[in-house]
């Protein structure tokens, strides 16, 4: 009787220590399913070729996926461009000191990058904790323009007044100072930010990125993640940032590498 009684007893024990090791599993749960079913965040990019921000506004489909649409502004390169500052003042007019500013030889326009997309992120798998980092992917499309600011540079010329004086004068470039404008003798430096603005054109075209997404705490109401990735921008015509001569050409594709920090957050409506 007593060995009876003793086989019971450790049965019952037994089905209590597995009671007991099954809650942990049963709690986590609850943290699983879609929690949150919207969500927007800010994009701090930077990329191989210049920089970018960006927002978004997504509605979360699942635990594992989310579907955005996403509006960017930044700016964009060319790699052979290296900017330069010559540091020799000129004695302007009433005796005024002008101390040059830096400028890139060769470029004839700034550009910069308006792009819309609609994307999708997909986690790869779920995460056993709350605070646990999920890995996943995205992926987008949309259109892309390239806004194209010309750039001014302030030049040597000789005096209207036929003298041996010089005076500077702030011009784009053109066939007709294509000489002065790229012979670096005859650059002073480069001009203010606005000039230039109001010359600003457009060139329409496509982009699209896709990357690894690294989310940290997926059930957190705060956004924090990190993306690596590819980006691509083709555009209707070739996009004149340099001046073009037969060792230089410009090309109406980007393709470019970025690191992307993104931060923001999640609601229930």
């Amino acid at each position: 009787m007593k060995y009876v009684v003793s086989v019971v007893c450790l049965l019952l024990s037994s089905l209590a220590i597995g009671q007991v090791t099954l809650l942990p599993k049963q709690m986590s749960t609850a943290y699983k399913g879609v929690v949150y079913k919207k969500e927007w965040s800010i994009d701090l990019r930077m990329h191989t070729n210049g920089w970018a921000v960006a927002y978004n506004s997504a509605k979360i489909k699942t635990y594992y996926q989310t579907n955005y649409y996403h509006f960017e502004f930044g700016s964009i390169k060319d790699p052979r461009e290296r900017r330069q500052n010559k540091n020799i003042p000129f004695a302007g007019p009433q005796g005024r000191t002008i101390i040059p500013r830096s400028f890139t030889f060769g470029k004839s326009n700034s550009v910069y990058i308006l792009r819309g997309g609609i994307g999708r992120k997909k986690y790869l798998s779920e995460k056993a904790q709350k605070k646990g980092v999920a890995l996943g992917y995205h992926y987008e499309i949309g259109p892309s323009i390239a806004i194209l600011k010309p750039y001014f540079l302030e030049l040597f010329y000789p005096s209207a007044e036929g003298n041996n004086e010089i005076e500077l004068r702030t011009e784009k470039y053109s066939e007709s100072n294509a000489d002065i404008f790229t012979n670096e003798n005859d650059i002073f430096g480069g001009a203010g930010f606005f000039h230039g603005i109001t010359e600003t054109t457009f060139v329409p075209g496509l982009q699209a990125k896709g990357g690894l997404h690294f989310a940290l705490g997926a059930f957190d109401q705060k956004v924090r993640a990190l993306e690596v990735g590819c980006m691509v921008d083709v555009y209707a015509k070739k996009i004149p940032i340099l001046v073009e001569t037969e060792e230089v050409s410009n090309k109406p594709y980007f393709i470019n590498l970025y690191l992307n920090l993104q931060f923001g957050k999640r609601s229930i409506k």
